[in-house]
């Protein structure tokens, strides 16, 4: 078997894992989106930020394309979740 072709299914798998992975992200999204607060707790959401970001820098060093397309969307949920938190807070404690 050509080892090129290995690679490529290889790395076929590998985003469809990581399709996989961020799907759950974008379904809890959508919901808090719907409701306009998150519905999981923030340390959730600090600890995906703080993980993802670790992980897309571990990607970069190994130049690792499936781990760099995989991280980056999900860290621009993880910040989104985190600012629907704080603009339910500030509505919370307006007068």
């Amino acid at each position: 078997m050509d080892h090129k072709f290995i690679w490529n299914a290889w790395t076929a798998l590998g985003f469809a894992g990581q399709a996989c992975f961020f799907m759950r992200f974008v379904i809890q999204w959508l919901a808090s989106e719907r409701r306009k607060t998150s519905v999981i707790p923030t340390a959730f959401w600090f600890l995906s930020l703080a993980g993802g970001m670790i992980v897309l820098v571990y990607g970069i060093h190994r130049r690792d394309s499936v781990i760099i397309v995989g991280q980056i969307p999900g860290l621009f949920l993880y910040s989104r979740n985190l600012w629907l938190m704080r603009q339910s807070a500030r509505a919370a404690s307006a007068p």
